[in-house]
């Protein structure tokens, strides 16, 4: 699946063998100002990962992979602009956070856009390729976490549909909360 934006970017699955620009557009992301409330790794703890790690992140988020999909936004020249990864969670599972997960739902997590490609609605088309392949697959609505001072996600997450749940999960002693978003099934 992949979604032409306007004349520049092109919206596709990653393919396994582009572990190596997975682990770039990664490490990148975990240098954002904000990535300290956006991700829940750092670059420190990231950049020693070796290659095997990097290659099975992107076999199992792979254009045919059923369980998760990592789409990216592909500049004209080549450029991976941005991300944003779709993670399926099964009804009697447990999510990151160890509660019990009641419904198929879509879990989107890893949502980055490089500053130079920012404002130019390529988080809104990467919400719609991910939203639309979660509901493939049968999601009954497509969640996602954002810590309660990320001001700049928050605001894009609701330019892309989502609305608050009510349900936070606290972070670690003094790392404030995470705020649960949602897309009901017919509602984005």
């Amino acid at each position: 699946m992949s979604v032409q934006v306007g004349d520049d970017y092109l919206i596709r699955a990653i393919r396994s063998d582009e572990w190596a620009t997975v682990r770039a557009l990664r490490l990148e992301a975990l240098r954002d100002p904000i990535a300290r409330l956006a991700f829940l790794e750092t670059y420190e703890q990231t950049v020693g990962r070796p290659d095997v790690f990097w290659q099975e992140r992107a076999a199992q988020s792979a254009e045919g992979a059923s369980g998760a999909r990592q789409f990216v936004a592909v500049a004209p020249d080549g450029v991976w602009a941005g991300t944003l990864t779709v993670l399926m969670e099964e009804a009697g599972t447990t999510d990151w956070a160890g509660d019990a997960v009641d419904r198929l739902q879509g879990h989107v997590v890893g949502v980055f856009v490089r500053p130079q490609h920012r404002g130019r609605g390529l988080v809104e088309s990467l919400f719609a390729v991910g939203v639309d392949w979660a509901w493939e697959r049968g999601a009954e609505r497509v969640r996602l976490f954002v810590h309660e001072d990320n001001e700049r996600a928050r605001g894009a997450y609701r330019k892309a549909g989502f609305v608050p749940s009510g349900v936070t999960t606290e972070m670690a002693e003094g790392e404030g909360r995470e705020l649960e978003l949602v897309v009901e099934r017919g509602r984005g």
